[in-house]
């Protein structure tokens, strides 16, 4: 499997409507984000967060993975490779649940739990995707992005709270800062979401090119690593 990772209105969604649309060999599968919307005795978690981070950032989060890891063991499971997943326990874990606690949102024994569950579930349950696609979007534009569509839940995000998820994403996924080491050698192909790929054929089918080409060369050298591996 593949993981499209990138900010809060970044164009993600975007991009994997357009490729389900599309008809190429890659399988897209959407974030589950209507989950965090979901009215939990009359409340929506994602909105209660945005309200009041230090409030609910632990119980967020600790959701979000629980979700997460849910659709990744499934996800790992199906026979084309070429599934392109909208988010992950990891971009959860290194950007979004270490961002909280950066920034005061999480204490510290809420980190630590978290991050228990984390390295647990990384170590024994989760496979490892075959690579990242990293659409990178200038903060700005993602705003201006999330102002426009009126989400449900996301009339509280900042411009600052989305400057620090683009900080979080470049150590992540540009950086690879202070990631687990299997993570370190997982390759990365970065695309620029600020260009109008929406509205652009040429664009989107150039990015299409791409990511088709990342795949095929990054599956096709991991499996020749576990044939050698097996011998």
């Amino acid at each position: 499997m593949y993981i499209l990772e990138g900010n809060i209105g970044a164009g993600k969604s975007t991009l994997l409507r357009k490729i389900k649309k599309a008809g190429t060999d890659i399988d897209v599968v959407f974030e589950p984000v209507n989950t965090w919307h979901q009215q939990h005795t009359g409340q929506s978690l994602l909105g209660n967060f945005y309200k009041d981070i230090p409030r609910w950032a632990f119980s967020l989060e600790t959701y979000a993975m629980a979700c997460r890891v849910k659709e990744h063991l499934k996800e790992q499971q199906a026979l084309n490779p070429y599934r392109l997943l909208e988010r992950s326990i990891y971009s959860g874990h290194y950007c979004f649940a270490h961002n909280s606690y950066q920034s005061g949102g999480m204490s510290a024994i809420e980190w630590s739990i978290y991050k228990q569950w984390f390295n647990f579930l990384m170590h024994g349950q989760c496979r490892l995707p075959f690579g990242f696609i990293y659409l990178k979007t200038d903060p700005e534009t993602c705003f201006e992005r999330v102002k426009k569509r009126a989400r449900s839940g996301e009339q509280n995000i900042t411009l600052k709270y989305l400057k620090q998820i683009d900080k979080v994403h470049d150590e992540f996924l540009i950086h690879k800062h202070e990631v687990l080491p299997e993570l370190e050698m997982i390759p990365v192909l970065v695309l620029d979401g600020n260009k109008p790929f929406e509205k652009c054929d040429i664009l989107f089918n150039e990015y299409c090119d791409q990511i088709e080409d990342f795949m095929h060369k990054t599956h096709l050298r991991t499996t020749s690593k576990e044939r050698q591996i097996s011998l």
